[in-house]
């Protein structure tokens, strides 16, 4: 089945991509396997040269890994997904196919940590030039280009603040100035949102959150048109950030029930905010699904949803933050995210610890602010739980 495009996002998501053997298994195919044999040395010459097409080596060519890039390129309504072993590599498989020594990236200043950290420390260590802009202004991202400007980065929504871009209007701004735009689409996934429709040249995903599901295995991928994917693609076969055939596997398993899971994460995250609005130990609530989020307009347009991650700062500080994260006894301490299970983490301690104090002021990460990934559970137990270190 190649043909998606009368198919709902819920079908994609159970059938785009769905590998058979001639055993007609009904669940997909799994192949643990680091190379394919051929026929002939012919017929190897021909596929290493890509003269017909044809499984090689598991580190650029594996069908199970085809599958699990066939079924999100499908569901992001893109031509082509190239699958890699996490969301950072990703990230690094974009930078590296696409831009060289004198190129200039602008970037949100709402990013999580270690995407922060991949721009300052590594890529710029190559002689690209990096600056930031607000998520919430394209003005800004206007007055931030240079003639050699070549990429905006931009996540939607923000890694914690769950601040909302206006991906149209960015875009717009990009493609004006002759600069291609990366959406990372990781809190939202194509369920709630298709970057793509909206102007956006690639995707990144960590596959590990949302697309798993229940914090199992790595992932990433970078989701766009054959011709933009092609140099990610060669990057991956020659430097070999490669996603696991297993994980992989594992992945297409999770995504089948990515649409119910996304629909009911937003259910229990917009409760949960809505009560945090009424607790008096908390300063401001964080999520695009409040009718007081400063962007709760742009979400109701862009998004099909809120989404499952609510951020709030709460009184007193660094001190009475890690109060009520060290008194949850059924939400888990981790920094993870996109889990049935709900995660609590305090940002500006660990998941923006290694980025500077300046950087973490101008992202708004203040030592009160708690991110909670709301899971599956039943939302009176969440709300116990937390209400437990709020007392």
């Amino acid at each position: 089945m190649q043909d998606f495009d009368e198919l709902h996002p819920d079908t994609l998501a159970i059938r785009a991509g769905t590998l058979r053997t001639e055993f007609g298994e009904h669940s997909d195919a799994m192949y643990l396997t680091s190379s394919f044999c051929v026929g002939s040395a012919e017929e190897a010459s021909l596929k290493f040269t890509n003269q017909i097409p044809g499984h090689i080596y598991s580190r650029f060519t594996n069908p199970t890994v085809e599958a699990f890039e066939t079924r999100l390129a499908a569901l992001e309504g893109a031509e082509r997904a190239v699958a890699t072993a996490s969301g950072m590599s990703a990230i690094l498989a974009l930078g590296m196919a696409h831009l060289k020594a004198g190129d200039h990236v602008v970037a949100s200043n709402g990013l999580f940590g270690a995407t922060i950290q991949m721009f300052n420390t590594y890529f710029t260590r190559f002689g690209v030039e990096v600056s930031y802009a607000a998520p919430t202004d394209p003005a800004a991202w206007a007055t931030a280009v240079r003639p050699n400007t070549k990429l905006f980065f931009l996540e939607t929504p923000s890694n914690p603040l769950t601040e909302v871009a206006d991906i149209a209007a960015i875009a717009e701004v990009a493609h004006a100035n002759g600069a291609l735009l990366a959406v990372d689409n990781c809190f939202c996934t194509p369920i709630l949102q298709q970057p793509l429709k909206l102007g956006a040249d690639f995707v990144v995903h960590s596959a590990t959150k949302y697309l798993d599901g229940q914090g199992r295995v790595l992932g990433g991928a970078v989701v766009g048109s054959k011709a933009l994917l092609e140099p990610v693609y060669l990057f991956l076969r020659t430097a070999g950030p490669s996603l696991s055939p297993f994980n992989a596997w594992v992945l297409l398993k999770g995504m089948e029930t990515l649409p119910i899971r996304m629909r009911a994460h937003c259910d229990n995250a917009l409760k949960l905010a809505q009560w945090l609005q009424e607790q008096g130990q908390v300063e401001r609530v964080f999520y695009p699904g409040l009718s007081s989020h400063p962007q709760h307009a742009l979400a109701a347009r862009q998004q099909k949803g809120g989404g499952g991650i609510v951020s709030f700062e709460v009184k007193g500080g660094r001190e009475a933050a890690w109060r009520v994260v060290d008194a949850v006894q059924l939400i888990s301490r981790t920094a993870n995210l996109g889990d049935v299970r709900s995660t609590i983490t305090h940002p500006a301690s660990t998941t923006h610890g290694r980025i500077t104090p300046e950087a973490r002021a101008a992202a708004g990460i203040r030592e009160g602010l708690i991110r909670i990934s709301v899971g599956l559970e039943d939302i009176d137990d969440l709300i116990a739980d937390l209400q437990r270190g709020l007392n």
